[in-house]
């Protein structure tokens, strides 16, 4: 369908309500890594095909990609270039602003305003250029007024609600889709405790609630887990694009719960270890405290973030034995975990047939780095 340059949808929500806390986002030290053009993949016998898959593509970490350190948003080009490159059609409908740590938080009031960047990131101008949809890039902020700098944004949550609900039809002519929504590439991995707090993860939980098959992917910075290197970014991206085309090749999207895909550190020319199925862990990887501001007041405190000492016998100490932080940051491996809304203590799920089959694909037939 037609577009202009720059499209502002305005959805009046009726609920009344309060928003959700901000938590402060992970670091953003400056890096000299850019992206350049990608290189040919030796380890790939054959390029994946998602052709006429219809992908609606969201984050937490917004649609902005200005940051040096790659925090706010790079990961969601990098997998939108891989999609498009194996034949999906993807439309972007991201956050305004940076929304790490809003888990499944939803905004109860107010107006979202969608604005379309019509000038992409330098290096990905020419991305998904001749799909159905023309593939735009929307972000969304909390206001009755076009989008500036300085606007509150939609929750992870939101983006997808409302692109399933209203945008997609809207902005994209898609009364009966997506086939799949996908999260992502986070900066910063998503595991144990904090993946209650992760956007990126509550963004493909909304989506499941609304039947549709999501996978949220998140990818380790550098190793100061402040800055984020393309190299991670790029080879999660072509390693997503495999292990969706396999997925829809043995029929296994499914809304019965969405999969949660993180991938190691690569970016000092390592190769990422086999895909493991893992679990959600128990401890503490990124720790927030809260500390006395100064010169606040003694009513005001900081939020700050660390990252947790594994000592033996405080929160901080993994005890699942398949947690995915062992998997994923200790050893090396890219580990892919089942995940839903339901959080009903001992509750038995349905899906099994679709839960033995991707563990049988991640295990047997998944791609390799």
């Amino acid at each position: 369908m037609a577009r202009t340059p720059r499209t502002l949808l305005v959805l009046s929500l009726s609920l009344a309500g309060a928003t959700a806390a901000v938590l402060s986002s992970l670091g953003t030290a400056a890096t000299a890594d850019t992206p350049s053009p990608t290189t040919a993949d030796s380890s790939t016998s054959s390029a994946p095909s998602l052709a006429g898959l219809r992908v609606l593509l969201s984050n937490d970490d917004s649609m902005q990609a200005a940051k040096a350190s790659h925090a706010d948003g790079l990961g969601l080009y990098e997998i939108r270039k891989a999609l498009c490159d194996a034949g999906a059609d993807v439309v972007v409908m991201a956050p305004w602003q940076v929304q790490s740590g809003k888990g499944t938080a939803v905004t109860n009031g107010g107006t979202l305003t969608l604005a379309e960047r019509t000038r992409l990131p330098a290096g990905y101008e020419n991305d998904c250029s001749g799909t159905p949809s023309g593939s735009p890039v929307y972000g969304i902020c909390l206001s009755d007024r076009p989008c500036a700098a300085d606007s509150p944004s939609a929750t992870p949550s939101d983006t997808v609600k409302f692109a399933l609900r209203t945008g997609l039809a809207a902005k994209a002519g898609w009364t009966d889709g997506p086939d799949l929504v996908v999260t992502g590439i986070n900066s910063g991995p998503n595991v144990s405790a904090q993946v209650n707090d992760s956007g990126t993860v509550g963004a493909a939980l909304a989506a499941i609630d609304q039947g549709v098959p999501a996978v949220a992917f998140s990818s380790s910075g550098d190793a100061s887990q402040t800055r984020f290197p393309v190299a991670n970014y790029r080879a999660h991206a072509r390693f997503a694009a495999g292990l969706l085309a396999g997925m829809r090749d043995r029929g296994l999207f499914t809304d019965r719960f969405a999969l949660k895909v993180d991938y190691p550190d690569v970016s000092a020319g390592q190769r990422a270890k086999p895909p493991v199925w893992s679990s959600v862990g128990h401890g503490q990887v990124v720790w927030h405290a809260y500390r006395p501001a100064a010169p606040g007041g003694a009513d005001s405190y900081d939020i700050t973030l660390g990252v947790c000492p594994d000592r033996p016998g405080d929160r901080c100490t993994e005890t699942v034995r398949d947690a995915d932080s062992t998997a994923l940051l200790k050893r090396g491996h890219i580990t892919v975990v089942p995940v839903t809304a339901d959080r009903t203590y001992g509750v038995r799920t349905d899906g099994g047939r679709e839960l033995s089959s991707l563990r049988h694909y991640v295990a047997h037939d998944a791609p390799r780095s």
